[in-house]
């Protein structure tokens, strides 16, 4: 993909300055090394790009690559049972307090190799490839230990070698207390955690750090002192935050200028407020708000009058979101949390690169990487609006 045109194609291209979708019927694009130098209506297209070798692409939606901005899906093992036991009317609290939860999966996850985890996660990931994804966030955290940590990492690291994508990695060793430490969390951050993020960095396999502020997790201090270390190594961090409860989690991410905070269901309007000033993504995770059969809506409102961009990302994980399709999280996101289909679809793109801190994905606009996915459909709203449907013809796009 050298030097291409692209024409024929109702363009999507999400750029902010357009509106919504940024809709532009009967379009082209014209791509030289990899990179969008021109986009806009086909009988606009200058005459030097004229002469570009010509792909005519059939009236169909073409449309920035996906991001799935937040997943676990580097791990071991999984938790049908739980699954089974919140059927019976079992919470995810309560499941977490009998040594279920996170928890349960660190043991499989521990007994893996790098390979095995590579190996497990690949169906998953080939599985989001197919829908037109093409930047895949990878988290650990189900190690809890320095050398499953580093694994996990070492993992999402050699995915991106096997397979057509990019991986971003986030460091999450915050994620849960390990039953050897039960009880003494703030040991645990000393000893283990922040040890380990010291030496991931050392081999730069991490991209961002993360942690779970939550009452079955950790406290805004203790995530603090994590986030304090990211700081000192020049790591952006993002939060799980206010899933459960109201912990503040929110307000603390955006002291720290955070990429994004994540889940909030419960979150309130002064912790709104606080990710608008630092310009913190809220990324909405409706597959676990499904799963847990969650009845707290996050503040939808309030991030529209407040103006925080809304991301969508799967979750992908073992417990709380056993899911592989974005396409079905951009459906739920509509039906569960009643954001506009313009909304969805920016929030897997133009906002989901935000999240991560990518500035050369995410919109069709000049300058920007040529990373496209064609869809067979006529208007960008079918993408939400039909359920176990993949209507992608293909990737457009070199990694």
């Amino acid at each position: 993909m050298t030097s291409l045109l692209l024409s024929n194609s109702t363009l999507a291209t999400c750029q902010a300055d357009a509106g919504g979708y940024g809709l532009i019927s009967e379009g082209a694009v014209a791509i030289t090394n990899n990179q969008i130098v021109w986009c806009g209506p086909e009988r606009e297209v200058p005459d030097h790009y004229q002469q570009l070798p010509k792909r005519n692409l059939g009236g169909k939606l073409l449309t920035p690559s996906f991001i799935d901005c937040h997943t676990h899906i580097v791990y071991g093992g999984n938790r049908a049972g739980e699954f089974e036991q919140r059927l019976h009317g079992a919470s995810y609290a309560e499941i977490s307090a009998a040594g279920g939860g996170i928890v349960s999966t660190v043991s499989a996850t521990r007994s893996a190799s790098v390979d095995q985890l590579v190996e497990t996660a690949l169906p998953r990931v080939d599985a989001l490839l197919a829908e037109g994804v093409s930047v895949i966030e990878i988290k650990s955290g189900y190690g809890l230990d320095t050398q499953t940590e580093l694994n996990m990492l070492r993992a999402a690291r050699l995915i991106q070698t096997i397979r057509a994508v990019t991986i971003k990695t986030s460091f999450l060793g915050a994620h849960a207390v390990p039953a050897e430490y039960a009880g003494k969390a703030d040991d645990y951050i000393d000893t283990v955690c922040i040890p380990t993020l010291e030496q991931a960095h050392q081999e730069s396999l991490v991209d961002a750090v993360d942690g779970f502020c939550e009452s079955i997790a950790f406290t805004p201090a203790q995530i603090a002192r994590v986030f304090d270390k990211a700081k000192s190594l020049g790591l952006p961090v993002k939060l799980h935050a206010e899933q459960l409860t109201l912990l503040k989690g929110a307000e603390l991410a955006a002291s720290y200028n955070a990429l994004s905070a994540e889940h909030l269901e419960y979150l309130d309007e002064p912790g709104v407020q606080a990710m608008a000033a630092s310009g913190t993504i809220a990324v909405l995770l409706p597959g676990a708000f499904y799963t847990l059969r969650e009845t707290q809506l996050p503040p939808i409102a309030l991030f529209r009058q407040h103006g925080v961009p809304i991301a969508i990302a799967t979750d992908s994980n073992p417990g709380s979101s056993p899911v592989t399709s974005l396409l079905l999280m951009m459906n739920m996101a509509c039906t569960l949390f009643r954001l506009t289909p313009e909304e969805a679809l920016l929030g897997v793109t133009q906002t989901a690169a935000k999240a991560l801190g990518i500035n050369d994905r995410g919109v069709i606009a000049p300058g920007m990487r040529a990373d496209f996915s064609l869809w067979d459909v006529k208007h960008p709203a079918e993408l939400c609006y039909r359920v176990g449907f993949n209507p992608l013809i293909e990737r457009i796009a070199e990694v």
